[in-house]
């Protein structure tokens, strides 16, 4: 990689552009810079295809004039002139802005924690041939499972990603990390049958991937799905990977715990706290400060520090999660949940690491312990969920039966429908396997009673 920009300098920058924007007539200001560089190898039919380096440096701008916010930001950041017309730029855009009675303050300074597993040198060390060496592995992993196996797509990434930040209120901070990633999508092919694309990744904050292993539960996913059963439509025992998780999750559970939502009435969560919405056998924190999470940093896009925040205890709807904005409407604190994709956007709420405590049961015997039921890897549709109702429909791409604790079978186009809200109240078991998986950290969970529609 390229020379990084030195964690003094970015943070300068951050702090002179708040004392300018305050010269200009901000009554108050907040700078937000940003550096990422990332260098990828692309994976297509079988082949390694591509390589490419991305590097991306920029700075934010957000200041207030009487109660009104103005953004904007540029990724010219070593211009004195650049950086001028920037901020005018956002002070035009505060004056031109309605003013907010509900705006209170930008956040003020708070001592930050130290982080564990979120940088390595390594990654940042490492080469395009090095990471294409990687990417081979991962392929052969994947064509010697079985030959009628196809590489569809894949690849990998290291990135090295820091960040600065400073508002008029004493908040000054400065951040970095590094994330790789390896992925490859697979399908199988025998007489004329193609199975849907199965998928499988490693990402981490670290240099230890398992590249071989991801190539390998690829091929190993599509050449079970080459022979398929129909099942039967009935209410069912289902087994939630991961992958299903995040899928049912993101729109709708995550969006019920954003202050925002609760707040303008979207969220069926509002006027929950302290009450049972989940089964309770269900404990689940938004996580800032995980070890090696792909969402830790020591602040968030506001420059408050993330924390470990209690959403669901036993079952019991604990907090919301809040910027400082949010928070400040309600007279709270924020959870340091302010998110922001890079120097291009003001923040908004979002979950850090959203975290799934396990419980005690292995794959094995969630396994072994169905008599009945199936399990969800892959699901289609589940955007097209209802964020306020919870009402899902969606697709399994494909499913497994399970019968008396053993995976005997692969079933296409099964449908999914029920109420997310319901799922969490029919949890039974909660599984040990955890693993990340984007914002979401969780095991498999075994839910009761989903509404299956057989082809």
């Amino acid at each position: 990689m390229v020379a990084v920009l030195k964690k003094d300098i970015m943070i300068s920058l951050a702090e002179n552009t708040v004392k300018v924007a305050l010269g200009k007539g901000a009554s108050e200001a907040e700078a937000y810079v940003y550096e990422g560089q990332a260098t990828n190898i692309g994976i297509e039919l079988g082949q390694i295809s591509k390589t490419n380096r991305i590097i991306d440096r920029g700075l934010g701008i957000r200041v207030i004039v009487e109660k009104a916010v103005g953004f904007a930001y540029t990724n010219i950041i070593d211009e004195q002139k650049a950086v001028e017309n920037v901020i005018s730029n956002a002070l035009s855009a505060a004056r031109a802005s309605k003013f907010d009675p509900d705006w209170k303050s930008l956040p003020a300074q708070k001592p930050y924690a130290s982080l564990q597993k979120t940088f390595d040198d390594k990654i940042v060390e490492l080469s395009s041939e090095e990471l294409v060496n990687v990417a081979a592995r991962m392929l052969d992993a994947a064509s010697q499972v079985d030959k009628r196996v196809i590489p569809v797509e894949g690849g990998i990434g290291g990135a090295y990603i820091s960040n600065a930040i400073a508002n008029s209120n004493g908040v000054s901070g400065f951040d970095k990390g590094t994330v790789i990633e390896c992925s490859i999508a697979t399908m199988a092919k025998e007489n004329g049958t193609i199975t849907p694309v199965c998928f499988e990744f490693n990402a981490s904050r670290s240099y230890d991937l398992d590249p071989e292993w991801v190539g390998r539960e690829a091929a190993k996913l599509s050449v079970s799905t080459l022979k398929t059963k129909s099942v039967e439509s009935k209410s069912s025992t289902l087994i939630l990977t991961q992958f299903a998780l995040q899928d049912l999750l993101s729109y709708t559970v995550i969006n019920a715990v954003r202050a925002d939502n609760v707040q303008r009435n979207q969220s069926p969560f509002k006027d929950k706290l302290g009450q049972k919405v989940a089964a309770e056998n269900l404990t689940v924190y938004d996580d800032g400060l995980f070890a090696g999470g792909l969402r830790t940093w020591a602040f968030d896009g506001e420059g408050v520090p993330h924390q470990k925040t209690t959403v669901i205890e036993n079952g019991v709807l604990r907090s919301f999660l809040y910027d400082n904005y949010s928070a400040k409407k309600e007279g709270k604190e924020s959870t340091g949940n302010a998110s922001r994709a890079g120097y291009l956007s003001t923040p908004g709420i979002d979950t850090t690491n959203f975290h799934i405590i396990p419980g005690n049961k292995t794959a094995e015997q969630m396994l072994s312990q169905v008599e009945d039921g199936l399990i969800i890897y892959y699901l289609q549709g589940a955007h097209s969920s209802n964020p306020v109702s919870g009402e899902f429909s969606v697709v399994a791409t494909p499913a497994w039966k399970i019968k008396n604790g053993e995976i005997v079978h692969c079933s296409r186009g099964v449908m999914l429908a029920g109420n997310i809200f319901e799922v969490l109240k029919n949890v039974s078991t909660v599984g040990s396997n955890e693993r990340q998986m984007g914002q979401l950290i969780a095991p498999w969970i075994e839910v009761e009673n989903v509404r299956v529609v057989a082809k």
